[in-house]
């Protein structure tokens, strides 16, 4: 039977960021054979009817509509019947471990063919010695200048050792893990008449190396949550313990809504670990003042309101203030302003400001950083993206201008043009607003003189650049007239303490004031 990408709404040429399945793998109605994903939603395309896999016709990359053949399904007489668990689950039947392996022998992993890939770098280890899993659970995530993807175990068993570590690049063919295969089910112990208990952390399991196995009560999992790379990332963004989350999608797979679903609730929860162990509000009925009209927020609100409480809760927020001198870098924008202009596109001040932060933050690489998950070691970046707060209709999103170091101002100019007016559109896409390093948020256009910025964790520093006015400035003789822009650094005082604070701000400000250094 050929099966085709369904109906999936209004998309096309999605990208595949998973495949599934493989050949010989036996599916049930509804076993989930892709992940896709698009600039707007991650969705799973499920197996319209049970079988065993005969052929995959897609790989993590590539980009399908609605009607491509993906896969190719047999029937297997076999395949049709599911295993009912005695909680009424359907157990969907592990492939067995290659014939040529036997229970008990210590086999070894390799890369498999992943696709026209060189090199591609691990991001993320998901195993570790002890750990018992079952065949396709992933081991490793992969990811490459185009694609996510993970390496799925080719049998059940028990890890050995593992060969490999984040960071490394690897190819296919390489040796990544020793396993232990064994040719009974893996399967999740339960005592009887006992209250679920929590998943165990990671690490050596002996009971299910030495002891019979009882009889089978539910499938086996990794010790790992089942999520797809991009819910990983996505986890990782915001701070979300994956092992915590109960995922919704087929065998308990963890999606990108369960994620939302668990961030939201732990800021309503007051847990005292999200920082949000405060007395509410209490609900006030403001019609018995007047007429009242509610007005829904928009969705990006609603996600920027979690996000930024979060980031002030969580991270101490120290903001230093200081005016910079700009009346010789504004001349000198006027005089590029007209060559700009006939080349299609303006040169803002803001340009001059993402390559000042660029100098500066090479100057200061510790602003570069981002403080690691165990609060105990710092992630220097090697690489500069800057971030530009822009107002939209919806709310402010933050897209990033990525390698800012290669560009020059004219080159910056062009992008800012482009990103923040597609922005503005909506057309934005959720990949361009990752990766930052470090965030401006101009409100220059608009007024005011300086303010506190809130930091877009897990960058440890955020500019807020205010609206420039001539002021009286004394040269040592005499007031004469400079136009001074006010300037607002907030900082993760975590990382930075206030010396490094003003002493990055200063710097700064010296960069803006002598355009001579900005050609540096």
């Amino acid at each position: 039977m050929k099966i085709t990408v369904p109906d999936i709404g209004d998309f096309q040429d999605i990208a595949v960021i998973e495949v599934l399945v493989q050949p010989g793998d036996t599916v049930a109605v509804e076993t989930s054979l892709l992940t896709l994903e698009s600039d707007k939603a991650t969705m799973e395309v499920p197996s319209p009817v049970a079988g065993r896999i005969a052929a995959v016709h897609v790989k993590a990359g590539d980009k399908v509509s609605m009607g491509s053949h993906i896969v190719d399904l047999e029937d297997a007489a076999t395949s049709s019947s599911e295993t009912k668990s005695p909680v009424g689950e359907s157990v969907v039947p592990v492939s067995p471990p290659p014939a040529a392996s036997t229970s008990g022998e210590v086999m070894e992993v390799r890369v498999p063919d992943i696709g026209d890939f060189n090199d591609v770098a691990i991001i993320e280890v998901l195993v570790q010695p002890g750990d018992a899993i079952v065949a396709e659970a992933p081991l490793l995530t992969l990811e490459s200048d185009k694609a996510t993807m993970e390496v799925p175990a080719p049998f059940a068993g028990i890890v050995q050792e593992v060969l490999v570590k984040t960071g490394i690049k690897i190819n296919m063919g390489d040796l990544i893990a020793r396993v232990t295969v064994t040719d009974a089910p893996i399967i999740a112990l339960q005592v009887a008449e006992e209250p679920p208990i929590s998943p165990a952390p990671s690490g050596p399991v002996p009971e299910l190396r030495n002891a019979p196995l009882p009889p089978v009560v539910e499938p086996a999992i990794s010790s790992k949550p089942h999520a797809s790379p991009s819910v990983r990332r996505f986890a990782r963004e915001l701070s979300a313990d994956l092992s915590k989350i109960k995922g919704s999608g087929p065998r308990g797979r963890i999606l990108k809504s369960d994620v939302q679903a668990y961030v939201k609730a732990v800021l309503k929860s007051g847990d005292e670990s999200s920082g949000r162990g405060l007395p509410k509000v209490p609900p006030i009925d403001f019609s018995q003042f007047g007429d009242i009209e509610l007005h829904p927020l928009s969705r990006i609100r609603q996600l920027s309101s979690s996000y930024l409480h979060r980031n002030w809760v969580v991270a101490p927020h120290v903001t230093q203030f200081i005016e910079a001198d700009i009346t010789d870098m504004e001349d000198f924008r006027q005089s590029l302003a007209e060559e700009a202009k006939k080349e299609g596109y303006r040169m803002t001040p803001l340009a001059f400001f993402i390559r000042a932060a660029v100098m500066a933050l090479k100057q200061f690489p510790h602003f570069n950083a981002s403080l690691h998950e165990d609060e105990k070691c710092l992630v220097y970046k090697k690489y500069f993206n800057i971030g530009v707060a822009v107002d939209t209709p919806s709310g402010l999103l933050v897209p990033v201008l990525r390698n800012a170091d290669k560009k020059g101002l004219a080159d910056i100019a062009r992008e800012l043009a482009e990103i923040s007016a597609r922005a503005r559109e909506g057309k934005i896409k959720a990949e361009e607003m990752q990766g930052g390093c470090f965030t401006i948020s101009s409100l220059g256009g608009i007024g005011g003189l300086f303010f506190t910025p809130i930091l877009n964790l897990p960058e440890v520093a955020i500019l807020g650049v205010s609206r420039a006015a001539t002021r009286p400035h004394w040269d040592g003789k005499a007031f004469v007239p400079r136009l001074m822009l006010p300037l607002s650094l907030s900082y993760d005082h975590r990382v930075i303490d206030g010396a490094d604070g003003a002493r990055f701000i200063m710097y700064y400000s010296e960069l803006l004031s002598d355009i001579r250094r900005l050609a540096l």
